[in-house]
């Protein structure tokens, strides 16, 4: 058996969320990153045992990472599918990522909602995963782990709606400042490949999908959000973000 974790993490808290989870499973696994701009879809056996996370834009799948994790081939592999939400609500993303296993062969064994801290209002969810998240991921592994070991496990039910919702994302002015050194970082790392390498100081073209992975990997921060842009969407989602959420497993 192979172990790998599939993973859409354009901040690191997906990715945080997800390692505690493996930690739990006692597995070393191997990355198989959908936010490489290069990314090439892997294939893999039955047998194998894959770790798919993502975080929830708008309750859904963000759509590149859809595609991308879609054109992968599972041939049986079995699958535990992973919805990482800043502390709001997830609402779709699970079931549309179990979808999504499905139609690429996979079988999917357990769902996991976790909490990390929102990628654009850092306030909501602030430092999630935290030491209280940690244990309880850990634990979630541990029992994926027995799970896993059963060979007549059946399918999960997981919340959310077919037909999934709509999904609208206000979209995120990325402002440039004349801090930036033009290094060209953001723009080899963005997965959307919506940053001109020649020109990175430039705003980020029409392809962005306000991920904001420019502006957690730029060393200077030079790269920030309009203030407005993040009052707005504070207002906006700012009622359902105010109670802490707690993880779930789902088998």
């Amino acid at each position: 058996m192979a172990f790998y974790q599939i993973l859409f993490s354009p901040t690191g808290g997906t990715a945080r969320a997800a390692a505690l989870l493996a930690e739990g499973m006692g597995e070393t696994a191997a990355i198989v990153d959908l936010c490489d701009p290069t990314f090439v879809p892997a294939v893999f056996q039955k047998g194998d045992v894959c770790l798919v996370a993502v975080p929830a834009y708008g309750g859904r799948v963000p759509a590149l990472a859809a595609r991308r994790f879609g054109a992968c081939r599972g041939n049986g592999a079995r699958a535990v599918v992973v919805a990482v939400y800043g502390n709001r609500e997830y609402e779709d993303t699970l079931v549309e990522l179990q979808d999504l296993a499905e139609a690429a062969g996979f079988t999917v064994a357990a769902g996991v909602a976790a909490v990390a801290e929102h990628s654009i209002v850092r306030e909501f969810g602030g430092g999630r995963p935290d030491t209280e998240d940690a244990a309880v991921l850990r634990d979630m592994g541990r029992r994926m782990r027995r799970l896993l070991a059963e060979k007549n496990a059946g399918t999960p039910v997981l919340p959310g709606n077919r037909p999934y919702r709509e999904c609208h994302l206000m979209p995120i002015g990325i402002h440039v400042s004349g801090d930036c050194t033009g290094c060209g970082l953001c723009a080899q790392k963005c997965p959307a490949g919506a940053i001109d390498p020649s020109a990175p100081s430039l705003p980020a073209q029409e392809s962005c999908i306000s991920c904001m992975r420019c502006v957690a990997v730029c060393p200077v921060g030079a790269r920030t959000v309009d203030p407005t842009k993040i009052a707005a969407l504070k207002e906006m989602i700012g009622p359902a973000c105010r109670e802490r959420k707690e993880n779930h497993l789902f088998w």
